[in-house]
């Protein structure tokens, strides 16, 4: 993995220190000498991570870090503060200025570099959905800046050690929703089952392999995106898990014993990620959906029709089965929009939309292809199957007026449909859509209010043979 690593230390040797362990294992190391240097290399340069040194003059690494974390444009940015200090209020100072790890010198290089990889990859994720949240904007969906408050989190806690665990939910449930279990299984139910904001797991468990089970939790679908935490005994065989943990997908950790204030710290920071990672993806999601459905009527739109008719279609003729298509097009409508104004004409397609898509199977995809036309699909329906719906539609709108806000309360409204079905290997999207729109104009000129099944015998177009 390479990525962009900026040091930031005011004593040269300690630079050149990192450096050259960094570069030895390809990363492209950019280096700063004093705070200020450091801000405005991170705005120019974007890295990836920043390894900061804490006890520098003018501007301390506190500072640094505390307005990189409330600049949009460097907010996403991992910090790692390397420093000599080893106090537990200080570990707990630099978690609360945004920091997402405090290494204490001398740093096991192992260690040190399993925890910039990690950050990276969670880094490229947190990339990704920023990427995303700038196509969101584009349909109008702006997601706020990460949110401060990260209290009320639904917190899992694997502990198997009495006291530990005991320790652990005194720590956290004044502040969140702590369930403590030190039972493999049950806390895998309990993933699966609860909408979870965090996993703490001992490394240590008695009774299951703390490792095996944070590996099975990032695997699964439930669970691969709570962030975990993971904690550890300060031994050599635990530390050396612990890098393993790291590459396996392990988000955080403590080692024992265990400071609660600094516990505390790591949960607020883990929480606060999670909950602002859930609401980018929430806002794609939404992005997308507005990218495929019409605005107005709900309905799937015109773009969104055409790639799906495409695969319906050749899916069809792949296994061999029959499509059916209605176009329905409201009788009128221009007088509806000059008579009682563009509010009630939207009134009407709205009204319109929700006949239809309660007039048909799940299966069938109800579209708005632009003003008062509409289609339906419908996968695996015969010519008789599809006049059948068309007729049914066009009933549900004649027999019922429709309610608008307009002093006259309700109008009568009705609607001519073209029907057709896919006849051929050859078939496309496109050649049914024409189709049904032979058959529409048909029943337009004809009198309207009427369904008309689209035949080859007649028609412009030349005739379909039967396959």
């Amino acid at each position: 993995m390479t990525a962009r690593v900026l040091v930031v230390d005011d004593l040269l040797p300690n630079v050149k220190l990192l450096e050259a362990k960094l570069s030895r294992e390809y990363f492209d190391v950019l280096t700063a000498m004093s705070g200020q240097e450091a801000l405005d290399l991170v705005r120019q340069e974007q890295p990836d991570i920043i390894l900061l040194d804490v006890m520098m003059p003018e501007m301390d690494g506190f500072e640094v870090c505390r307005r990189l974390k409330a600049d949009p444009e460097t907010m996403h940015i991992p910090v790692v503060m390397v420093t000599a200090l080893s106090d537990t209020s200080d570990r707990v100072m630099g978690l609360d200025a945004g920091a997402d790890d405090f290494l204490t010198k001398p740093i096991n290089d192992v260690a040190l570099l399993a925890r910039v990889r990690s950050l990276i990859r969670l880094k490229m994720m947190m990339d990704e959905l920023r990427l995303r949240e700038q196509t969101s904007a584009s349909f109008g969906v702006v997601s706020d800046p990460m949110a401060e408050n990260a209290s009320g989190g639904r917190i899992l806690a694997i502990e198997d050690r009495e006291i530990y665990a005991g320790n652990i939910n005194k720590a956290l449930s004044e502040d969140h929703n702590v369930t403590v279990t030190g039972d493999a299984d049950e806390a895998t139910q309990v993933a699966r089952r609860d909408d979870l904001e965090l996993i703490i797991v001992s490394l240590s468990l008695k009774g299951a392999d703390g490792l095996r089970l944070c590996s099975h939790l990032r695997s699964m679908e439930e669970t691969r995106q709570i962030p975990l935490l993971m904690l550890v005994d300060d031994t050599p065989d635990e530390m050396e898990r612990l890098v393993k943990g790291l590459d396996l997908g392990v988000h955080d950790y403590l080692i024992r014993p265990i400071d609660s204030n600094e516990l505390q710290a790591r949960c607020r920071t883990q929480i606060r990620r999670k909950r602002y990672q859930d609401r980018l993806r929430a806002n794609y999601q939404m992005s997308m959906t507005l990218a495929v459905t019409d605005t107005l009527t709900g309905l799937y739109n015109r773009n969104y029709l055409e790639t799906h008719l495409e695969n319906v279609v050749g899916h069809a003729v792949q296994a061999s089965k029959v499509v059916g298509m209605l176009v329905l097009d409201i009788d009128h409508f221009k007088n509806v929009n000059d008579s009682y104004g563009h509010g009630v004409g939207d009134e009407v397609l709205r009204e319109f939309a929700q006949r239809v898509q309660r007039g048909i199977r799940g299966i069938d995809l109800a579209a708005r292809m632009g003003g008062e036309e509409f289609v339906v699909l419908m996968p695996e329906t015969s010519a008789e199957e599809a006049e059948g719906v068309a007729e049914r539609l066009r009933q549900s709108v004649a027999n019922s007026p429709f309610p608008v806000s307009d002093p006259v309360q309700e109008i009568p409204v009705t609607v001519s449909v073209g029907v057709t079905v896919s006849t051929d290997r050859s078939d496309t999207g496109a050649e049914l859509i024409r189709r049904a729109d032979e058959a529409l104009y048909s029943a337009k000129n004809n009198g309207r209010n009427r369904v008309t099944l689209w035949h080859p015998e007649g028609q412009t177009a030349p005739a379909v043979q039967s396959a």
